[in-house]
Order: C-alpha cells, then sequence, then structure tokens
C-alpha cells in the first residue's frame, strides 16, 4: 500500500503545473472553420486550468479568439505587442493587459520571461518563426520550458517533414527532433506538456547564457557611460 502510495507521488512531482502558457497563432482566423475551433477550444483548455495567458497581443484572427475566450473565462490575459503592429494587429476591443514594446526582438524575450511554457496554434511566418525560436532556445538551454505544438487538421504535416529532413541530411540531432510535445487536440496537447522531460542534449548550461547576457549588458552600461 505504501509503496502505491510512493509511486502515486511520484508520478504527481513530476507532472507540471504552469501557471502562465504562451500562445502563438496568427492575427487571421484562415480559411476553416477547425482552425478557430482549435484556438477556441484551446482558450477554454486554459481556462479550465486556471492558467494564465501570454500571447501576441492582437485582437484579430486565432489571437482575437483566445484572447477573448480566456479572459472571458476569468483568467489574466497579457498582450505583448511592438508599437509598429498596433495598426495591423488591434482592431476594436482588446482583452486583458497589453503591453506595448519596441520591436519583435523584444516581443519575444518579454514572451519567454513572463510564460512557464509555449504553444502554437496555426499562423503564418511570425507564428512560425516564435515557435522555432523558442525550440532553438530549449536545444541550446537558454530555457528548459515545455513547447507545444497544436497541429490542427495537419497544418504543421509540411514543417515536421522538414524537420525529419533535417535529421536526415545531418543538420538536426535525432533527440532534438523532440524537442517539441505535438498533438492534434488542446486536451491532449496539455497532458504531454504537464508529463514532458527534456532528452535533447543542451547546447549549453542555462547559468552561462546568463552570465553572458550579464556581461554583455554590463559592457553596454559601461561603453555608454563613457560615450
Amino acid at each position: 500500500m505504501k509503496g502505491d502510495e510512493g509511486t502515486s507521488s511520484a508520478n504527481e512531482a513530476v507532472k507540471k503545473k504552469f501557471n502562465r502558457i504562451c500562445v502563438f497563432c496568427g492575427s487571421r482566423a484562415g480559411y476553416k472553420s477547425s482552425f478557430s475551433d482549435a484556438a477556441l477550444q484551446l482558450g477554454k483548455e486554459l481556462v479550465n486550468r486556471k492558467i494564465d495567458l501570454v500571447y501576441g497581443g492582437g485582437s484579430v484572427g486565432l489571437m482575437g479568439l483566445v484572447s477573448k475566450t480566456v479572459y472571458e473565462g476569468g483568467c489574466h490575459v497579457l498582450g505583448i505587442i511592438p508599437r509598429a503592429l498596433l495598426p495591423h494587429e488591434i482592431s476594436g476591443k482588446t482583452y486583458g493587459e497589453l503591453k506595448i514594446v519596441a520591436d519583435m526582438h523584444q516581443r519575444k524575450s518579454e514572451m519567454e520571461k513572463h510564460a512557464d511554457a509555449f504553444i502554437a496554434l496555426p499562423g503564418g511566418y511570425g507564428t512560425m518563426e516564435e515557435f522555432l525560436e523558442m525550440i532553438t532556445w530549449a536545444q541550446l538551454g537558454i530555457h528548459e520550458k515545455p513547447v507545444g505544438l497544436l497541429n490542427v487538421d495537419g497544418y504543421y504535416d509540411g514543417l515536421l517533414a522538414l524537420f525529419d529532413k533535417g535529421v536526415e541530411e545531418g543538420f538536426i540531432a535525432d533527440s532534438a527532433r523532440h524537442i517539441m510535445a505535438l498533438a492534434d487536440t488542446a486536451e491532449e496537447l496539455m497532458k504531454k506538456m504537464e508529463e514532458y522531460a527534456p532528452i535533447h542534449e543542451r547546447v549549453a548550461p542555462r547559468q552561462s547564457w546568463e552570465v553572458d547576457q550579464l556581461l554583455e549588458s554590463t559592457t553596454q552600461v559601461g561603453e555608454s557611460l563613457t560615450s
């Protein structure tokens, strides 16, 4: 009996609890209703698990659907958007807190800082670039947060095939191919991310990146003081 209790406790200890998840998704809704349905379902899943949302700050497309669902479900919403994109991605009412930043680099940095994990819904170049950067940062050891891909109606099948080609041609390590959690429903993806444990080899430990960033910041401050 005690052995069973110990096993149960160990399993619970492995399972992650997320307070805030960053969702990357399109500022358009796409042509299929399944994309919008998936965005709504993901929003509801976050609400059911009492998880706050960090996202790109837009009020249109899949961005708008996810943020509205999470906000109206009673969870906190933090949108992070570069000033230059305000006319393009904000239309009508926004939901929750909106943080305006200088550029795309700062947007991604703020997203990473405020989130415990990342999920990509269908989207365009921007969504894919954000998703791939978080995978790259995980591979490099900059963060150890789960990254999930919601492959709605096989939308990302082509990208996954490209990853496989990278492994086949020797550009991606086989262990690194599975950095991300993958599922075609929000509920299944959340379960996989809660149980996710990285098995890939990191390029460098997180501490070394933090030290490098600190040295870089110190150098920049010194240069600005002397100029």
